[in-house]
């Protein structure tokens, strides 16, 4: 793609292509099941849009908090690995399909980039300002649509800043990560923005052997595991495990979390109110959304769970959508509040190995952004109908369209800090 061309393209016109929408929730059928049957066999995808490699054989699903707690905290009996052949090529080279210790070797190669420490300087420096660079384009409007003009663009600057990627580049780069996302639903679609993501970055790798700068893919270049530098698969699959989790999750969160707010205008007004509140409120939004609905592991010895006997290599999926709804394990809740304590979500991956990396990042998108729109736009109201995504993968939202007071655009200047 030209550069001319990369500027005409529209990535949220992609990700309308490849991604359909539903006005449906997945609440009361996950609330069913965790009541009738909460261990249990069944399809996790529908076999008539499963791409080749993934087996369409009926899976163990878990779907109450403490079956789901156990399996993220026992990578023993639960591993990461055993993906189906073809899968099992790629995921074998991603942390999400490895076991300790070589997962822990790999996750510590860029775990120091996402430590609250390192995040500090990046708030003021540019995510912060890329909300305000954002909120200036719609803000004398009163209107727009929430997920076209905010968080489906958001998160993967972030991305793309993190990786040093110029700006430049953004345009094609935005394009291919939605076409990635929407691989299920148009596998050759998304095949192909995965080989023009690995050539990119072969050239960008290259580039930063030779001049090695301060951003994620130098480190990643310069890294070493048992002595041995990472291979350009290995690479190239840490870059797409970014793209997807580091984009997809958090803007997910933030729109689904913006719906909660108009459910509940109430739980608004308290944060308007007290922007104290706010790190509390950004775990009752990570419990009440769940953008990651489910993750599988592979039994690696027989064992019972809720009656059920589960075979040495047996797959289980657990739901992590399900169990930050369970009844057993938080008080009311399908209600939004934002004051909960305790809130001993599992959104992140409740404290096994595989807690989410990129956890502090997306607690600072998330804060950063609901500071600024209740800083901007604190009437804000819903103006029109939700559409959510149609996806048994992400908990998505497609539109949300908004209506708010009009105010005049900021153009980089200070706002107040946050509350702390």
């Amino acid at each position: 793609m030209s550069t001319s061309e990369a500027q005409e393209y529209d990535p949220f016109a992609a990700f309308e292509d490849v991604i359909a929408g539903t006005s449906r929730d997945p609440w009361p059928a996950l609330a069913a099941k965790r009541r009738d049957a909460p261990v249990s066999k069944g399809l996790t995808i529908p076999p008539d849009v499963l791409p080749e490699g993934f087996s369409a054989e009926p899976e163990w699903i878990a779907y109450r908090y403490d079956d789901c707690s156990r399996i993220l905290r026992d990578p023993k009996t639960f591993t990461s690995t055993g993906y189906d052949a073809t899968i099992g090529m790629v995921m074998g080279h991603m942390i999400l399909g490895m076991d300790d210790p070589e997962h822990r070797s790999h996750r510590n190669l860029v775990a120091h980039a996402f430590r609250e420490k390192s995040l500090a300087r990046w708030e003021p420096e540019f995510i912060a300002p890329i909300i305000d660079e954002q909120i200036d384009r719609f803000a004398a409007d009163g209107e727009a649509d929430l997920v076209r003009q905010l968080t489906f663009e958001f998160p993967v600057r972030v991305i793309a800043r993190l990786l040093g990627l110029p700006e430049e580049d953004f345009p094609q780069f935005h394009r291919w990560s939605i076409e990635l996302i929407g691989l299920v639903a148009d596998i050759d679609r998304g095949l192909a923005a995965s080989e023009s993501l690995r050539d990119f970055f072969a050239g960008v790798v290259a580039d930063r052997r030779a001049h090695p700068a301060d951003d994620v893919i130098s480190d990643l270049v310069s890294a070493e595991v048992e002595g041995e530098k990472l291979d350009q698969l290995e690479l190239d699959l840490f870059f797409l495990l970014l793209i997807v989790a580091g984009n997809e999750t958090t803007r997910n969160l933030m729109s689904g979390a913006m719906t909660a707010f108009f459910d509940h205008p109430d739980q608004w007004e308290l944060l308007r109110q007290d922007r104290s509140l706010l790190p509390g409120a950004v775990e009752e939004m990570l419990r009440y959304v769940t953008p990651v609905m489910h993750f599988r592991r592979t039994a690696t010895a027989d064992f019972e769970l809720r009656d059920q006997q589960i075979k040495e290599g047996d797959k289980i999926v657990f739901w992590h959508t399900s169990a930050n709804r369970d009844e057993d394990a938080f008080e009311k809740p399908d209600t939004f509040d934002v004051t909960r304590s305790p809130n001993n979500h599992i959104a992140f991956g409740g404290g096994g190995p595989h807690f989410c990396l990129g956890a502090n990042l997306a607690r600072m998108e998330i804060m950063v952004m609901f500071d600024r729109l209740l800083e901007r736009m604190p009437d804000m109201r819903l103006d029109g109908e939700v559409q959510r995504l149609q996806s048994n993968f992400i908990n998505g939202t497609k539109h949300i369209p908004i209506a708010f007071a009009p105010s005049a655009p900021v153009g980089g200047t200070a706002l107040p800090a946050r509350a702390r």
